[in-house]
């Protein structure tokens, strides 16, 4: 029976291009949402993935979303949360509620979601978690102090888990991607970006599908043996 996959903020951008290679890889995917329902409905009729929205900054719309792919579905063993915002500020100019709109979706998520499922995997003594951090989690970013903390707790969190699951068969990994070639990134004036793209020594963006194959490894159901690892796909632009 396939082992089924959850991925937050997977109907677009990086989530997308994960939900789609786990897929091919015989997953069965559910892909969470928030409220982009034309996007939501529209990777749905391209990929056939199964969709379910709700709000993972909010403990008990994912402990509702949880239950419902229980019901349908059956238990999460893959676990990808790749859900994540941002509110750009320098800190003199950010509110506070920037400040928790990102800490608690693109941090506290990662919270929500492992708690519902992490007991399911230790009963069944299997689990693959993969939680997705980011170059400026590790590297900071100027106007970003909000992003840069939740992705470095990310990779703070990642590693505290891992040795919590480690005996049961559980693996939490994290991945840093850099810069990809998604609508936020292609949203940057086109100046700022060539100096981003200059700085990157593979010469170019990523693509989401790089970060998508790295996924795929880290939830391999033979890569028992990889816990608590930060995996940087950044073209070499941070070598951390």
């Amino acid at each position: 029976m396939a082992r089924v996959a959850l991925v937050t903020g997977g109907t677009r951008g990086i989530g997308a291009a994960i939900s789609k290679q786990l897929a091919a890889q015989g997953r069965l995917v559910v892909a969470n949402y928030a409220g982009n329902e034309a996007a939501a409905a529209a990777f749905r009729a391209e990929t056939g993935i199964e969709i379910v929205k709700f709000d993972v900054s909010d403990y008990e719309a994912c402990r509702e979303g949880v239950a419902h792919i229980l019901a349908e579905h059956g238990p999460i063993e893959i676990l990808v949360n790749n859900a994540g915002i941002t509110r750009d500020g320098t800190l003199a100019r950010m509110s506070r509620d920037m400040w928790d709109a990102v800490i608690d979706t693109n941090l506290g998520s990662c919270y929500n979601l492992c708690k519902l499922t992490f007991e399911g995997m230790r009963e069944r003594k299997f689990g693959r978690v993969v939680n997705v951090g980011s170059i400026n989690g590790q590297a900071g970013q100027y106007g970003q102090v909000n992003y840069a903390a939740a992705k470095s707790g990310i990779h703070g969190f990642t590693k505290a888990l891992a040795q919590e699951g480690a005996r049961f068969g559980i693996t939490v990994n994290a991945i840093a991607p850099g810069y990809v070639d998604t609508e936020m990134v292609r949203a940057v004036p086109a100046d700022v970006l060539a100096k981003i793209v200059a700085r990157i020594p593979m010469g170019r963006l990523g693509h989401a599908e790089d970060i998508a194959r790295g996924v795929a490894f880290l939830t391999a159901d033979d890569a028992d043996f990889v816990t608590g690892s930060t995996l940087s796909i950044n073209g070499g632009q941070h070598m951390y």
